[in-house]
C-alpha cells in the first residue's frame, strides 16, 4: 500500500515549523501584508478537474469556517489564520510533473488538499510551532484492500516515526457527530519544545478524508479538533464555491 500525496508533504511541513528565522529571512512588512489572508472572509480556489459532480468538493471558507457540503462536515478556522490552499495544490501538481505520469486532471480525480490553514504564514518562521490545519482527501482506489479508516494508519504512522515523530496514542475510535473516524496522536521534541500532531481519518464516498491538526500543546490540538463537525449534509452557504 503506496502513500503518495498528502502525509509526507504534511509531516515535512510540521518538520519545517519549528525552524527558528535569522533576521534576513523574516519577510519583509509589505510581502507580510500582502500575503496574509484573513479566514473571516470567502476565500476561493480552484475547483477539482472531476467536475461540479463529483464528490471531492472542494468547499469554501466564509467568516472564519471551512464548509465542504459534499462531505458533509465543516471546521473552523482561529481568526487571522492564513490560508495556503492553493499553494499547496500547486505544489503537487508541480511535483508530479517529473515523471510526466500523473496529468493535472487525474490528480484533481486523485486527491486535493481541501485547507491549508497556518497561524502564520510558512515563510515566516518562529521559534514556537506555527499550529495548523490540513485537511486533505485521497482516492481510496489508490490503497487497494483498503476496508477501513484504520488501515489508513499503517502509512500514516510509519512516515511521522521516518520523521522522527513518536506514537503518542495508538488510533482509536471517535465520534464527532453524525460520523465515526478514526484518530491518531504523534509528537515531536525539538529541544525544549513539543510539536504535537494528531490525524483524523474517514471513509467517505470513495475517499479517505484526512484532518491534521498541529499545535505546541495538547489544549491547543483539542481547541482545533473541536472546531471540525460533521452532519449529515452541510447546507449551502451563501459564499461563492471555491473555483
Amino acid at each position: 500500500m503506496h502513500f503518495r500525496l498528502y502525509v509526507v508533504p504534511l509531516v515535512n511541513i510540521a518538520a519545517l515549523l519549528l525552524v527558528p528565522a535569522s533576521p534576513a529571512q523574516q519577510p519583509s512588512q509589505g510581502h507580510s501584508s500582502s500575503s496574509k489572508t484573513s479566514s473571516s472572509s470567502a476565500q476561493h480556489v480552484r475547483k477539482p478537474a472531476s467536475g461540479a459532480d463529483s464528490p471531492l468538493d472542494a468547499g469554501s471558507v466564509s467568516d472564519g469556517v471551512y464548509r465542504n457540503q459534499g462531505f458533509g462536515f465543516t471546521c473552523k478556522i482561529p481568526a487571522a489564520w492564513v490560508l495556503r490552499t492553493e499553494e499547496m495544490n500547486a505544489q503537487e501538481e508541480e511535483d508530479a510533473k517529473p515523471d510526466g505520469s500523473t496529468p493535472a486532471a487525474d490528480a484533481g480525480k486523485a486527491g486535493r488538499v481541501l485547507l491549508a490553514a497556518f497561524s502564520r504564514p510558512p515563510e515566516a518562521r518562529a521559534e514556537d510551532v506555527n499550529s495548523s490545519i490540513l485537511i486533505a482527501a485521497e482516492s481510496a482506489a489508490a490503497y487497494p484492500g483498503l476496508k477501513d479508516a484504520a488501515q489508513y494508519f499503517g502509512p500514516v504512522t510509519e512516515v511521522a516515526k521516518a520523521q522522527g515523530f513518536v506514537v503518542e496514542e495508538e488510533p482509536y475510535e471517535l465520534a464527532i457527530g453524525a460520523r465515526t473516524l478514526v484518530r491518531g496522536d504523534f509528537q515531536k521534541n525539538v529541544g525544549t519544545r513539543v510539536m504535537r500532531q494528531s490525524t483524523l481519518a474517514v471513509l467517505a464516498r470513495g475517499y479517505v478524508v484526512s484532518f491534521t491538526f498541529i499545535g505546541g500543546t495538547e489544549d491547543e490540538v483539542e481547541e482545533l479538533i473541536e472546531g471540525l463537525s460533521f452532519g449529515a449534509r452541510v447546507k449551502p452557504h451563501s459564499a461563492t464555491n471555491i473555483k
